[in-house]
């Protein structure tokens, strides 16, 4: 894959998307003590009262891999034991702890629900330094040389510029449009390069029994997989910075005018977005896309397991467009997304944390996350390793980088301490205004204007 010319282009955002399953259990208890790590008879590892207490987001990949890599890690390090408390709400479970200063040592948080926990440790200086866990070289190399290009520099993974890392990746996520291949190729329908292309084909959706578009209406965020890119189509990294870093006039800009208007479009042109989307959750639109009831829908390339289940219409295979340009000749692009690990400053047993986390990124631990969760971690050849365990179609879109497709993200700048504002959920849950047609699209630059301008200022006050 050509990871260095993808991720080294742009900053690499955390995963966004709402992400949902079924209701986790817990088991926690009082982590036992800061001793090191070191090193047994035979080569096996233990740790002194070495009990480690873990949240985990309980999403679409589940929190069967959490269990298995627990019970894996406590069989080669003798004397360890793992708590794991897993949730499709866990910002909920461990915000308490938190404010107690009693964290969990070491927290996989995602969902689009959750991340603001995260925002709120970077914002309080509340997570651990984990360059050393990454600059270390255990005698294959250092753990950062693992990591796809790019990643452990992004603004995601070292928020504060200073090239110090406070967060690790994990699963590794590309994002755009998503279509039932068995359709287009009975049909012998192409796929759109080119918006001009994607809104064209509005009549063969119509004839198809179907709308243009869908989307998980009540989480809007999901549109971001098809924002981002297109403001890197139109406007590159100068656009992005902007958007990203406050700069109240992207709001009055012609990338600004059309990206969004794209997405009003939808809205506004008949049969162009299905009927009730904005009430729908995430399972919802996704089920009536798979149904028939849509063309297109954005998400992730954990689509296919969270859905394995949900009824289709027959002969339904997913297919994965990416996001398509504003003009013709230019690279397909796709969003990537990659989760984050992160020891909290006041963890219990941190020591016995950093053991853990080097664990995740093992050969081992990837084979074992793909084969229980259907996933793809952020590290080198991570797609290969998982090829056994993921589907041909899931697989195809990691590859699909090989073939010109490019991938784009980015994070928002974090804001100042005690901002009221949390710009993300500003951005796209706004967005809900326009698809209802409550808002126009001069009254949401006006609003978003407004709170760049304010969330700047909160910057430049906080830096005085």
């Amino acid at each position: 894959m050509k990871w260095n010319k993808i991720l080294s282009a742009v900053s690499v955002c955390a995963l966004t998307a709402s992400l949902l399953a079924g209701c986790g259990s817990s088991s926690d208890s009082d982590s036992g003590g800061t001793d090191a790590v070191g090193t047994s008879d035979g080569g096996s590892k233990k740790v002194a009262n070495g009990e480690l207490n873990i949240a985990v987001f309980q999403g679409g990949y589940g929190r069967e891999y959490w269990d298995q890599v627990s019970d894996e890690f406590m069989k080669e390090h003798p004397g360890t034991k793992i708590n794991i408390t897993a949730s499709p709400k866990i910002a909920e479970l461990v915000r308490p702890k938190i404010v107690a200063g009693n964290p969990p040592d070491l927290m996989y948080i995602a969902g689009g629900d959750n991340l603001p926990i995260l925002d709120g440790l970077i914002k309080d200086k509340a997570l651990t330094d984990l360059s050393d866990i990454f600059n270390t070289d255990d005698g294959s190399g250092a753990l950062k040389d693992k990591m796809l290009p790019g990643v452990l520099e992004s603004r995601s993974m070292a928020p504060y510029g200073d090239g110090k890392i406070y967060l690790a990746p994990f699963n590794f996520g590309v994002l755009g449009l998503w279509y039932n291949k068995t359709l287009f190729d009975q049909k012998n329908i192409q796929t759109p390069k080119t918006w001009d292309e994607l809104f064209a084909m509005n009549a063969t959706a119509k004839d198809n029994g179907r709308a243009l578009f869908t989307y998980q209406g009540l989480y809007p965020g999901y549109l971001d997989e098809v924002i981002i890119p297109s403001i890197y189509d139109l406007g590159g990294q100068k656009a992005l910075d902007q958007f990203f870093d406050y700069d109240p006039e992207f709001w009055k800009g012609d990338v600004f005018k059309q990206v969004w208007g794209n997405i009003q479009k939808f809205a506004n042109e008949d049969n162009g977005l299905m009927k009730g989307t904005v009430a729908l959750n995430h399972t919802q639109a996704q089920t009536s896309f798979m149904q028939g009831k849509a063309m297109f829908i954005p998400n992730g390339t954990w689509f296919e397991d969270e859905m394995k289940d949900a009824p289709r219409e027959d002969g339904f295979q997913f297919g994965f467009l990416g996001i398509p340009s504003f003009k013709s000749g230019s690279s397909v692009k796709a969003m990537s997304q990659i989760e984050q690990i992160v020891i909290p400053a006041k963890a219990k047993n941190p020591e016995l944390a950093a053991e853990f986390l080097k664990y995740i990124y093992s050969d081992k631990s990837i084979k074992l996350n793909a084969e229980k969760s259907k996933a793809v971690m952020a590290v080198k050849d991570a797609a290969d390793l998982a090829k056994p365990y993921i589907s041909e179609t899931t697989y195809n879109v990691y590859k699909a980088v090989d073939n010109g497709m490019e991938l784009v993200n980015g994070a928002f700048k974090t804001v100042a301490k005690g901002s009221r504002y949390s710009p993300k959920d500003e951005v796209y849950k706004t967005i809900s205004s326009l698809m209802n047609k409550q808002m126009t699209l001069d009254e949401y630059s006006d609003k978003m204007y407004k709170m760049y301008t304010e969330v700047s200022k909160e910057l430049k006050d906080s830096a005085e």
